[in-house]
């Protein structure tokens, strides 16, 4: 990005912190978690009351920093839970801050991001009407990229077994488009001309299939479906949910920790810690090894799933997010999945360097902005 002119502020709220970066004419500045402690979380009822709370513990770290928040050209947000949409760029407008805070889609702390942002800007151009300060890219504006529930999926890749229960896209949108796009610029492809299966592996994991640039099949990596992770149950077996649902020995909220929050390790050992249970296996834990085995069993099972969506015409195969730092995870789903296609790891998440990535694009006017609309069918 070093050929970039701007200032970038990048948000990406998660459950308990808020992550910022700070790009200058395209080098990142500096990047920061903020955590926010259970005592301060605890004062509110609903996680879009925490707005505030939020936006202020931006301004101030950036306070800290020396930041003068008028030098900002441009505010690039996680993108929160709204549908339907597609991948790409959104500005922050009215309609998409009345769905995410009223949670008409969804209710996860990513709706913060582009509400935060949108009143940051605002409050920019404020301060710069009153000190008579400009910007030669114009008025500073919220914008965010690649949201979780964009759906590009096929028609056969959305059709459920039974009509209530139609699969729904929600996936690591962002890091997966990012991973795909960094691949591109390592093996020097000019256009987005490849098929790839990318598996985004962290506290919560997802598969997506790539064609072209569009995602024409995933999973629902927060509402039960795929493979089992750290916290996570994955796809769960009908018929003893069903039971479980109606022991009564469990109530609906319940039910749904299980699934998410207390599923996968979690379940089997009492920690989300994925590395400290591979420490355990290595060391000669029987049933740390096994659960590893099937933890990579269930990953490429997926993948190979997603390639018979294309007929096996994968051009490669992308690991990426946190866990993706294992060798003993990605050598094992590499041994099971290398025969449809090549393996390459691409470590960690790069949420704040791709939010950066795309605002870059927005000053320099290379890429199109797409306008939401929470009334429409399909966004423009």
């Amino acid at each position: 990005m070093e050929t970039y002119k701007g200032n970038i502020l990048a948000i990406d709220t998660g459950s308990t912190t808020t992550k910022i970066g700070y790009f200058r004419d395209g080098v990142q500045v500096f990047d920061e978690k903020l955590v926010h402690s259970p005592e301060e979380l605890g004062r509110y009822a609903n996680v879009m009351d925490q707005d505030k709370l939020r936006r202020d513990a931006v301004t101030g770290f950036l306070s800290t920093k020396g930041i003068d928040i008028t030098e900002i050209d441009i505010i690039m947000a996680r993108g929160g839970l709204f549908a339907p949409v597609r991948t790409g760029i959104y500005k922050v407008n009215r309609d998409m801050r009345d769905v995410l805070l009223t949670c008409r889609d969804g209710t996860h702390a990513c709706n913060l991001s582009a509400v935060i942002a949108d009143d940051i800007s605002e409050e920019i151009n404020e301060l710069r009407s009153e000190k008579g300060l400009s910007s030669p890219f114009g008025a500073c504006h919220a914008y965010i990229a690649d949201p979780p529930m964009a759906d590009e999926m096929l028609p056969e890749c959305r059709l459920g077994g039974i009509p209530e229960f139609p699969r729904r896209a929600f996936f690591h949108a962002l890091n997966s488009r990012a991973t795909v796009k960094q691949y591109l610029r390592d093996h020097g492809h000019e256009e987005n001309d490849i098929t790839a299966i990318v598996a985004h592996m962290g506290g919560g994991i997802t598969v997506t299939l790539h064609r072209n640039g569009m995602v024409i099949d995933t999973n629902n990596g927060l509402g039960g479906d795929g493979p089992f992770t750290p916290e996570r149950a994955g796809t769960c077996p009908a018929f003893p949910l069903i039971e479980m649902c109606f022991s009564g020995q469990y109530t609906e909220v319940e039910v749904k920790k299980k699934v998410l929050g207390q599923g996968g390790a979690m379940a089997y050992f009492g920690t989300n810690d994925l590395g400290e249970i591979e420490k355990r296996a290595l060391a000669g834990d029987n049933n740390c090894n096994i659960f590893m085995n099937a933890f990579s069993l269930n990953v490429a099972k997926h993948i190979a799933s997603e390639a018979a969506t294309v007929y096996g015409k994968v051009d490669v195969i992308l690991l990426t997010g946190g866990i993706a730092y294992s060798r003993m995870v990605t050598d094992a789903i590499r041994e099971r999945v290398k025969f449809i296609a090549p393996v390459e790891v691409y470590a960690g998440e790069h949420e704040l360097k791709s939010l950066a990535e795309n605002g870059y694009n927005v000053l320099s006017g290379n890429v199109a902005v797409h306008r939401y609309d929470k009334n429409a069918i399909v966004q423009d």
